[in-house]
């Protein structure tokens, strides 16, 4: 048995590029930031972002295409993809990407609202969070 889920909750980077291809498919691609938020050894806080690659297909490109912008805060529930190709200029290339099941607008993110560190993950065991991160840390 195996599973392949991603979660994640961030901010949109850029507006989705949306194509629509010979089969009457419809794919939209656009990149999405988490940030993490955490205390080094000193104490100083420091972040962290990621950035992912997010590829919405059919009636849910449509979807994005309608409704997602830029600095649109949402929740995209998917699945890891990795590909590879060779480009025009005979390069290797390979990206990896979040084929999105499903997302939920959020809202547009704003100073007074509050941050996705904020948000207390659901689990059976004690998480880590903010303040309570032990001194002696790798990084």
């Amino acid at each position: 048995m195996s599973l392949n889920k991603v979660m994640l909750i961030g901010n949109v980077g850029k507006d989705p590029e949306i194509r629509h291809l010979e089969n009457d498919s419809v794919v939209a691609n656009f990149t999405l930031a988490t940030t993490e938020r955490y205390r080094d050894k000193n104490g100083n806080w420091q972040e962290q972002t990621e950035w992912h690659n997010i590829v919405c297909w059919r009636m849910l490109a449509e979807r994005a295409e309608k409704y997602v912008k830029k600095g649109s805060q949402i929740f995209v529930e998917g699945k890891i993809r990795s590909r590879e190709w060779v480009d025009q200029t005979e390069q290797k290339r390979s990206v990896i990407e979040i084929v999105a099941e499903s997302f939920q607008l959020l809202g547009k993110r704003t100073d007074n609202q509050p941050s996705v560190q904020n948000i207390q993950p659901v689990t059976t065991s004690a998480a880590v969070v903010g303040d309570d991160l032990p001194d002696d840390l790798p990084f």
